[in-house]
């Protein structure tokens, strides 16, 4: 029934003139989901409170609920059509009167962890596209069957949802930016292997896969971390734990803030901790103890440009994003604390001396303990290749002057296909990598270095499988540009010679 709820939804949004890409039709069904997820949400605490004999407060005033402007019911429970507007009268409801009221709840909130600051963000920074008020009543209607109440109900939802990040991360190059392989962050999750009581922070979350995929991890196996009995189940403090204080992200984009509430939320956390700000305009020399985490997971962007004043927050300055966050991940961890974060390939053997100080820096201040090699195509529609860098904070790959021997392992990942939209990563293709992480076993497709053979000039960590055969060695561009020319030359005197001979 919620698939074709779904389906219905974007059908109806195809024919909205106000919507153009899948980005247009996740933004729209978020705020539409969103409020009748609060409707529920509220509905729930209600009874709860009336079952108690206590007297329930609701966040949003009587005009504005979902049951009073989107979805009023007879007393049969079907739709009140003589109440529900429809139409002009429902697009000038919900442009003019609805969206200014939600957005006014960030000067009312407590603070941004509640839900008031969630909706006043939300309701602030997207606008309401469906320009036809009877499109919108169409796709009301299809929303108003969906129910949020049980686990189950929640769990169907967010894989119905996650299906919508994934096509909108395929619609292009932006939303692409939001979505990470699913198969690739549970072997991310999975090596790093997060406990409950621990904080987790993504710090350029986009649509929060990261999070969503740590919290379903933790509800399955958290409880075998805190006790030696197999399967026990969550007790309601560590429940609390995992609502209230182990999941941090901050995000810049609009659309992705809004996508990556919702998912939280269909996950199953009613108030995600996720900050709407540009992570990097933040000074790292600012960040203290109480502002560490003990889990960073992170794809940030890549191939972005940061403008001076933002680069002036770093100990070493460069306008390549993916650098930036790194940087601001070192040190957001605590000590002891580890690390998963994808990014370019390039990072390992790049010259430039942002790169070498950066490289520098990690193995200085982190055991940088397993680098992940990933095939090209694994991002769809991003042209470079990546590595996945797993490190542990405060102890250092390379220990000067200690005799103590540190690896690096790598592995490299060949699925044994092209990868492509139709050939995407799966759990399957990661399966190996996960098991020989767990000893830093050598094989076909890894091995180790010594930390001591790391070059101290360059810091170089490019992928280099003892096995792959052999070596490509890339000439220098003066020694091709010498053959050029002797090929040249070469050609001149047979040219001379057949002209000789005319």
């Amino acid at each position: 029934m919620f698939e074709q709820a779904f389906k219905n939804i974007d059908d109806v949004l195809w024919k909205e003139a106000g919507c153009a890409s899948e980005l247009d039709y996740a933004e729209q069904a978020s705020w539409l989901l969103f409020l009748k997820y609060l409707d529920n949400l509220e509905q729930d605490k209600s009874t709860e409170a009336a079952l108690e004999g206590k007297k329930y407060t609701f966040i949003l005033d009587a005009p504005y609920r979902w049951e009073s402007w989107a979805a009023p019911k007879g007393a049969d429970g079907k739709l009140d059509h003589n109440k529900a507007m429809t139409g002009d009268d429902l697009r000038e409801f919900v442009d003019r009167k609805l969206f200014p009221y939600l957005h006014a709840f960030k000067q009312k909130a407590s603070g941004p962890n509640t839900i008031e600051y969630k909706i006043g963000e939300i309701f602030g920074e997207i606008k309401n596209k469906i320009h036809s008020g009877y499109n919108l009543r169409e796709i009301i209607d299809h929303v108003d069957e969906l129910r949020f109440r049980s686990q189950l109900e929640k769990h169907e939802l967010s894989h119905l949802y996650e299906a919508k990040i994934k096509n909108m991360g395929n619609a292009g190059r932006n939303g692409g930016e939001y979505y990470t392989p699913r198969p690739l962050i549970r072997a991310m999750v999975q090596v790093v292997a997060p406990k409950i009581g621990e904080r987790i922070y993504d710090g350029a979350c986009g649509s929060a896969g990261f999070l969503c995929e740590a919290f379903d991890y933790l509800r399955s196996t958290g409880s075998r971390t805190l006790s030696t009995a197999e399967g026990r189940t969550l007790s309601t403090k560590d429940l609390k734990t995992l609502q209230e204080r182990t999941f941090y992200g901050k995000e810049k984009k609009s659309l992705a803030y809004v996508i990556a509430i919702m998912n939280m939320i269909l996950h199953g956390i009613e108030a995600p901790n996720i900050i709407h700000t540009n992570t990097l305009a933040e000074n790292i020399a600012d960040i203290q103890d109480k502002d560490r985490y003990d889990v960073v997971l992170a794809n940030p962007p890549f191939g972005g440009k940061e403008r001076k004043e933002v680069q002036q927050n770093f100990p070493i300055r460069t306008g390549e994003t993916a650098f930036l966050f790194l940087q601001h991940f070192i040190k957001s961890l605590r000590a002891g604390g580890r690390g998963a974060v994808v990014i370019k390939n390039t990072f390992l053997s790049n010259t430039d001396n942002a790169s070498v100080s950066l490289r520098k820096a990690l193995l200085e201040s982190c055991n940088l303990h397993t680098v992940l090699d990933m095939p090209g195509g694994t991002f769809q529609g991003a042209g470079v290749k990546t590595v996945v860098l797993f490190f542990e904070k405060g102890a250092p790959t390379l220990r000067h002057g200690s005799g103590q021997a540190r690896k690096v392992w790598y592995y490299q990942l060949d699925p044994g296909r092209n990868m492509g939209k139709t050939n995407p990563l799966n759990d399957a293709d990661l399966a190996e990598f996960i098991e020989l992480q767990k000893t830093f076993a050598d094989s076909p497709k890894s091995w180790s270095v010594d930390a001591a053979a790391i070059d101290p000039a360059t810091f170089d960590l490019s992928v280099k499988n003892p096995d792959g055969g052999e070596e490509v060695v890339h000439r220098s561009p003066q020694a091709i540009m010498d053959e050029i020319a002797a090929l040249d030359a070469e050609s001149a005197a047979v040219l001379a010679s057949i002209k000789a001979l005319l």
